[in-house]
Parts: C-alpha cells; sequence; structure tokens
C-alpha cells in the first residue's frame, strides 16, 4: 500500500507492504484494507451487508454476551497465533455458560509499520478458527495507532450465543460433595508461548491447546444438564480459577494432585522456568463441577470428545466458608493453592 503522499494504489501490496496510518484514516485506504483483507477472509452474509453493525435473528431464551482483548507474545507459537486465539478465547467464554456461540465481532488495533502480509496471515487464521466452529466474524472495526504506541497487533473479540432452555450454569452453583472434572493437560498453551519467548528446546514440541470447546460443552450439557459450573482456566490457570469458583460459590475445594493430568514435558519446563503448573494458562480446557451423580457420565462423554480424551475427576467440592483451595500432594501431604502472585506469564492470552 503507498504511503499518504505518494498516490493511491488500485490493490493492497500484501507481500511487500506494510500498516500505514491512512489504514486507520476513515478513508479510502481503510476501506481498502477492508474490502480486500477483511471481508475477503471473513467473507459472510451478515459482513458482506457492510453496515457499522450486524443484524441478526435470535431465537427465545437467554442470550449471553463476552468480550475479550489478545495481547499474547509472540503473534505466532506452537499450535496458534493470536488470530485464532482470539476466536477460541471468546468462544469458549460464551459456552461456559452452556450456552451455543452464534456470531463473533472482531476489533483490531494495528500499529504502524506492521506487515500487511503477516495481518493477512492472522486474519486467514481467524477466519479459518471461525469457519471450523461454525460461528462466523459478522462486524468490526479497525485502528491504527504510530509506530512505537503499539506492539503490532491487538484484537478485541465479542462473541453472542444463547442458552438452551433449562440450563443454569453458573461460578456461584457449586456445592459440597460435587465433583471437580478437567478436560485434559493443564499448562500447555502458557509454556507453548512461554518456549518460544525464552527460546527453549525439548525433545518434543510443546504445542499450545487452543480450541474451541462449544462442541464438548455442548455434549456435556445434553447429557448431564445439571452441570453447576463451567470455567476455562486461562490467565491464572487452574488455582485463578478455582479460587474464583470457591469464592463465588462459598465452598472449599480439595484437589488430588496425582489425578491432575500435566505432560511431562510441561512439567519440565515449568519446573525449569520456576512456575507452577497450576498458575499456567490454557486455552483448550475447562474445569466443569457437577453433582457426584452425574460425575461418572460426564467423564465418559468428555473422554468421547477428541478435545476431552485426557479427561479427570481432580477433586472435589467440600463445606468451608472461608473459601479455601487445598491439594492433596503425592506425597501424602496437603498445601493451599492460593491465587497467583501477580502475572507469573504476562501476555499469554
Amino acid at each position: 500500500m503507498s504511503a499518504a503522499g505518494k498516490g493511491f494504489s488500485p490493490h493492497l501490496d500484501i507481500r511487500r507492504g506494510c500498516v500505514d496510518m491512512t489504514h486507520g484514516s476513515g478513508a479510502r485506504a481503510m476501506t481498502q484494507l477492508i474490502e480486500e483483507l477483511f471481508m475477503k477472509h471473513f467473507d459472510n452474509d451478515l459482513l458482506r451487508q457492510a453496515n457499522d453493525q450486524a443484524a441478526f435473528e435470535v431465537e427465545r431464551g437467554r442470550m449471553v454476551m463476552s468480550t475479550d482483548a489478545h495481547v499474547v507474545t509472540p503473534l505466532f507459537f506452537p499450535g496458534g497465533d493470536i488470530g485464532s486465539l482470539a476466536v477460541h478465547g471468546t468462544i469458549n467464554d460464551v459456552a461456559m455458560s452452556g450456552a451455543r456461540p452464534l456470531y463473533l465481532s472482531a476489533a483490531f488495533i494495528l500499529e504502524e509499520g506492521f506487515p500487511l502480509a503477516g495481518l493477512e496471515r492472522i486474519v486467514i487464521s481467524m477466519a479459518r478458527a471461525a469457519a471450523s466452529a461454525g460461528v462466523p466474524v459478522v462486524t468490526g472495526d479497525t485502528k491504527v495507532v504510530e509506530k512505537g504506541k503499539g506492539d503490532g497487533v491487538f484484537i478485541i473479540t465479542t462473541g453472542v450465543g444463547m442458552v438452551p432452555e433449562g440450563v443454569d450454569i453458573g461460578g456461584g452453583r457449586a456445592r459440597p460433595g460435587d465433583v471437580i472434572l478437567v478436560n485434559g493437560t493443564l499448562g500447555d498453551h502458557g509454556v507453548a508461548v512461554m518456549s518460544c519467548r525464552e527460546n527453549l528446546s525439548f525433545e518434543t514440541t510443546i504445542e499450545s491447546d487452543s480450541a474451541a470447546l462449544h462442541g464438548l460443552v455442548a455434549d456435556m450439557v445434553a447429557a448431564a444438564p445439571g452441570i453447576r459450573c463451567l470455567r476455562d482456566p486461562t490467565r491464572g490457570g487452574l488455582a485463578s480459577t478455582l479460587n474464583e469458583l470457591a469464592r463465588q460459590s462459598r465452598t472449599g475445594m480439595i484437589l488430588r494432585e496425582d489425578a491432575i493430568p500435566v505432560r511431562p514435558q510441561v512439567a519440565a519446563a515449568c519446573e525449569l522456568l520456576g512456575v507452577d503448573v497450576l498458575n499456567v494458562a490454557n486455552e483448550g480446557k475447562l474445569v466443569c463441577i457437577c453433582g457426584p451423580q452425574s460425575a461418572g457420565c460426564l467423564l465418559e462423554v468428555m473422554k468421547a470428545h477428541p478435545l476431552g480424551r485426557d479427561a479427570a475427576i481432580i477433586g472435589e467440592v467440600v463445606k468451608d466458608a472461608a473459601g479455601f483451595v487445598e491439594m492433596r500432594t503425592a506425597f501424602g501431604g496437603s498445601r493451599v493453592v492460593d491465587w497467583p502472585a501477580g502475572e507469573p506469564l504476562p501476555r499469554i492470552c
């Protein structure tokens, strides 16, 4: 794309061009960027209308809405990138209510000088993730900031969805005697991103677990409509998530260390980096709390799904007004699983 003052190019030069301030000006260059890059790859009937909003019909029932800002660094990492992450993260936040995600919006904050080829790579990844999930991007926005005042690309996504009738899932619904499940190994995403930053190498590649979980959630809700809580343990990992749920429900929780699934290479990386795997972010994992009568059925349903093959029962909810989360260690002792102090892995999602 020609810079302002050097004439207008009839087409974006994706291979050699970079984002410049005219791409956020609201004028012809911005329209060209939207049409030749964003609309080209996100193409769908609602987006094609080119309005400042998307109008769509919804079924009767409770609607849910969630928004998330994505500032991950590096932008590309094993198993994903900021584009697929932005789609998966918001879809999962909507799905944790038991809802069926319907539509996404996406806002891009671009730094002047960012290569258009890199931006197209991100947009293609987002488009593929949205298409695979069946949740289209139907509206959005683009802004450009001066060089040095951003970090390449920030993406803000918002999702809407509908909760099926009879489903009531929330963080304040856990009860003593309930069972705690996860759908797979913990820490994969955070370690994949951190290994890129620290230039760490392992015998096998550690990949992000980034994935859209709404299909798994739909299977779980169909099998056990009485699920009490669902939450995706992203920033702050399992430790933050369980402390949040314990606080909301005014209960305590007890975990079994030997039941928590962690890949050996992830455990080794966490030891090397000096971080607790329970504090590490995940992007394709969920925590489920349900009544004991539903636990066996849910575990089977989770294991039957590709995103739940390593599912496990990891603990139980107990009566504790103070809201402590405790771990029964593999050596027979116990320790408090507290909120993370600060953010051990910043810019992770």
